[in-house]
């Protein structure tokens, strides 16, 4: 496997029009580059783009949401480091012989697949595999 770069990075925030106050004028930004719900994901992500990586928000739209809970446990914060690989399930393949878990398969997102790392064997961190 081979990472060709840092795609994105994810804060867990609790309300995101409050958290695009705060990080837009840092951003030098008065609107995300990119807005969604991904509905499956149980998230609304405000997308800014940094150079070549992205940089994004997400609140949870629901209770029982990935970012509720992580936010519950840690606080609002860096939740999420993505690299961009070749191809997603090669990557997951490689790295599972390796002892790597991995949190369920491979999901679909637009014209890509991702997977999550578990952040037991990233030092805290929620690593996302994304091509």
């Amino acid at each position: 496997m081979k990472v060709k770069k840092i795609d994105h990075i994810c804060i867990a925030v609790k309300n995101l029009d409050e958290a695009r106050k705060i990080w837009e004028p840092v951003l030098g930004k008065t609107k995300p580059d990119d807005e969604y719900i991904d509905e499956s994901e149980k998230i609304k992500v405000a997308r800014y783009w940094v150079g070549e990586v992205g940089f994004e928000l997400m609140e949870s739209l629901t209770e029982d949401g990935d970012v509720a809970g992580f936010i519950e446990k840690r606080g609002e914060g860096v939740m999420l480091l993505s690299f961009k690989v070749d191809n997603t399930r090669k990557a997951m393949d490689e790295l599972q012989k390796k002892d790597y878990p991995f949190i369920g398969g491979a999901r679909s997102f637009r014209n890509s697949e991702f997977a999550f790392v578990h952040p037991h064997k990233m030092n805290g961190v929620l690593l996302e595999l994304i091509d």
